[in-house]
């Protein structure tokens, strides 16, 4: 008799631990299924948003190609890539796509719409090259501007290593425009240096250093 009472008290024991935690387990596997179908869910959502933002980025790379558009086209190209910044903005394609939109608006003379693409690159933050590229590229249309010292400045920081060839060449460039020539040489002497040392093509530096070298011959 003792065995069946005590078979029944574990009986009754487990009856209350039962109606007492039934709701809370129930709950905690609900919550652990619910977790599982949300996370993969969750992945699926962002493999089919990578998927889309590579495909409207390529759709854009088609339709901007490489050289001159007509004026249609490049106001397609524009607003194709205003989407892809606008639907996929933390992605990796929404800079790319500003980096290209930059290009095109110096197309259409758009020089402050070409300034606000870069901007929002170096802002964004999100990996190192593509920042650093943006911020060669406002250099550049800082020295097309006439404004070299500003150029200078924005050289001065968030380059990567691997574009420290065309960080010099820019400096160069910026130097020149400034008429400092000495600084101009030792910055085309650098790029072509480093240029080398990491067997990267760099055009038009032996020839801005050949025509530094008659202009001073001419002086």
């Amino acid at each position: 008799m003792a065995e069946l009472r005590t078979e029944e008290e574990q009986v009754e024991a487990l009856k209350r631990w039962w109606k007492e935690n039934a709701v809370s387990l129930i709950a905690g596997v609900a919550i652990a299924v619910a977790g599982v179908v949300g996370w993969n869910a969750w992945q699926s959502y962002q493999d089919n948003q990578a998927t889309a933002a590579s495909m409207r980025y390529q759709q854009l790379v088609n339709l901007a190609g490489t050289g001159n558009l007509e004026l249609a086209n490049l106001e397609e190209a524009r607003s194709l890539a205003q989407e892809i910044v606008t639907e996929h903005d933390s992605s990796l394609y929404a800079d790319l796509a500003r980096l290209l939109e930059a290009r095109l608006a110096v197309q259409q003379d758009d020089l402050d719409g070409a300034r606000s693409a870069l901007q929002a690159v170096i802002d964004a933050d999100r990996h190192a090259y593509l920042p650093g590229l943006a911020r060669l590229r406002l250099a550049r249309l800082m020295l097309a501007s006439g404004d070299a010292e500003a150029a200078l400045d924005t050289l001065e920081s968030g380059i990567p290593d691997a574009l420290a060839a065309q960080r010099a060449d820019v400096r160069g460039d910026a130097y020149a425009a400034l008429e400092r020539r000495d600084e101009a040489r030792d910055a085309w002497r650098e790029a072509l240096s480093l240029a080398e040392q990491r067997d990267q093509p760099l055009f038009g530096v032996e020839l801005k250093l050949d025509n530094l070298g008659m202009e001073e011959a001419t002086l």
